[in-house]
């Protein structure tokens, strides 16, 4: 699956109802650091193709989902299982920080 356009819209349905792990890159247009991450997920989309849920957040177009997890600063990088936080790391870094995080999930 590609890298998946996480909405307010579409939240219950591919987030809180997923079987799999969900790794949400909660972002913005303006946010330098954001847009440096962003081929991290792209990349972890297609080498965890049917084994996680890769998705992203605008925060700008979709407020309540910042909200919601209490999110301060971005990047942000949310872990969720059964639609629950599982893990958090707030800003940018290495793609390998993210890999590492997603598989003590798996």
């Amino acid at each position: 699956m590609a890298l998946v356009e996480i909405t307010e819209a579409n939240f219950e349905e591919l987030v809180e109802k997923s079987d799999k792990i969900v790794v949400l890159d909660l972002w913005a247009e303006w946010c330098g650091p954001c847009r440096m991450i962003a081929p991290h997920f792209k990349e972890m989309a297609e080498e965890y193709e049917g084994k996680a849920v890769i998705g992203k957040v605008d925060i700008d177009s979709n407020q309540g989902i910042a909200q919601k997890f209490m999110v301060m600063n971005i990047p942000t990088v949310l872990y969720l299982k059964n639609g629950k936080v599982v893990n958090k790391i707030v800003g940018a870094g290495p793609k390998k920080k993210y890999v590492k995080a997603l598989e003590k999930l798996l």
